[in-house]
């Protein structure tokens, strides 16, 4: 299986294959470092080249280098360190007084025509020695959500143990029916192979703190996002908005819609400005799963612990197989790897903290992913800004009417999650590589970047 803690990373954004991952890799490459390393150079290929700039690939590659981690380094100081790397052009090896090497203006590449063989997100990094004679080439790949590989390592490395597994959607239903088990007890014994319960329990409660304290930071702040672009961010006034109408109390039907599109819009603007966001299953999308998990919170009855717990656990059950089946990198398949996946994911913890069945459950992510097939990643400027911060108000709330049909439902229906992701894997072959995170194609060149 893969874990709920490996999907639901904490970290910074604006991207989680872009920058997570890239910082995630340069750390890797650090710290195995001999004390003979006099320069490091970085390359970088892909999509990386293309869009890495606009998602701070080249930010998180040098604070990967300086030994950060995308979990506990504080986005305030970021810009500090970078300015300190490029004064200093220099970084700390373990074991060597010295150091080495590294001018951020000419160690690190960006190669607009060559694409590394495993993944079009491709990172190499070189360490050199006093006389210039290569000591270590390593190459990297970040193959969406935060998750990297080495060349020669295989993706079974990133699954964890199972108690109860499955590979398939048809597995876990079929599981479920065997053990009279619901969906997150079924993911829930599978984390007790790596974890004590209480460090489950208290590892999502965690995950959950830190998605709604992304929603709250959100709401308060203003201004300009970062880039070029000139998006102002809108949290904070649609919120104002919003309070407003309810003490007038002057509350159209369709209010709701606004509150879940808010909660999501909050968390993307955060991402976009590089703060603190919880990969869901990719920063992209980071702000479906907290939106709609707050939706539960805010305005089902019966809210607790526990039910947000399940809320995460199914919607890591989801995360897993469609990462496993198909994949989560909009790099890879487009956009409907990213929203499309977290739609999903959040249709299935929906649901079951509603208390559906497992084929109410397995329903809602079908629906929800059926409803993104084709969607394609086109950020203008390469910022994960425009049209990547709407979409997830959308995503949101099409999650929520996916998850409200399956529960009008008794779960029996035409077209299976199994079916629906092998059709979004083939559906992302078939894709333009220009349609895929590459900021070639759609609206990235039919609309003006500045």
């Amino acid at each position: 299986m893969i874990s709920a803690f490996d999907l639901f990373k904490i970290g910074i954004g604006p991207s989680s294959s872009h920058t997570v991952g890239p910082m995630v890799a340069a750390a890797r490459f650090r710290a195995g470092l001999g004390p003979a390393t006099r320069r490091v150079r970085a390359e970088i290929f892909g999509s990386l080249a293309w869009t890495g700039r606009g998602h701070g690939t080249d930010i998180a590659i040098f604070l990967g280098l300086l030994g950060e981690d995308p979990a506990t380094v504080d986005p305030d100081a970021v810009a500090g360190l970078v300015s300190g790397l490029a004064a200093a052009r220099r970084i700390a090896i373990p074991g060597s007084p010295a150091g080495a090497a590294f001018d951020p203006g000419s160690d690190l590449v960006f190669n607009l025509t060559e694409i590394l063989p495993r993944h079009t997100n491709g990172m190499r990094f070189r360490a050199y020695d006093a006389a210039g004679t290569c000591l270590s080439e390593q190459d990297f790949y970040s193959i969406g959500g935060g998750f990297v590989v080495g060349a020669q390592e295989g993706t079974e490395g990133l699954l964890a143990e199972a108690a109860l597994p499955f590979a398939s959607g048809a597995e876990l239903l079929d599981l479920c029916a065997r053990t009279g088990l619901s969906v997150p007890q079924v993911q829930f014994a599978n984390e007790l192979t790596q974890r004590e319960r209480g460090a489950i329990e208290a590892g999502l409660d965690a995950i959950r703190d830190a998605m709604f304290a992304c929603i709250e930071r959100g709401l308060r702040q203003e201004g300009e996002l970062p880039g070029g672009l000139k998006v102002r961010r809108r949290a904070r006034r649609l919120h104002e908005a919003l309070e407003g109408s309810r003490l007038a109390n002057d509350r159209p039907a369709h209010e709701i819609m606004d509150w879940i599109s808010l909660f999501a819009l909050a968390v993307n603007e955060e991402n976009a400005s590089g703060g603190r966001v919880v990969t869901a299953p990719t920063n992209g999308a980071a702000g479906i799963v907290p939106a709609v998990l707050r939706y539960t919170r805010d305005f089902c009855p019966g809210w607790s612990d526990a039910r947000g717990r399940d809320f995460l656990l199914s919607a890591a059950a989801i995360g897993g197989l469609i990462k496993r089946r198909a994949s989560i990198s909009g790099a890879e398949v487009g956009c409907q790897g990213e929203v499309g996946s977290a739609a999903a994911m959040a249709a299935a913890g929906l649901a079951a903290a509603l208390g559906g069945s497992a084929y109410q459950v397995e329903n809602a992510a079908e629906i929800a992913m059926e409803h993104h097939l084709g969607m394609t990643c086109d950020p203008i400027g390469g910022l994960v800004q425009i049209p990547c911060i709407e979409r997830n108000a959308f995503g949101a709330n099409k999650a929520i009417v996916a998850a409200s049909l399956a529960l009008r439902g008794d779960g029996q229906h035409r077209v299976s999650l199994d079916e629906v992701i092998e059709t979004m894997r083939q559906t992302g072959a078939d894709m333009q590589s220009k349609y895929k995170e590459t900021a070639l194609g759609g609206l990235a060149v039919n609309v003006a970047a500045c």
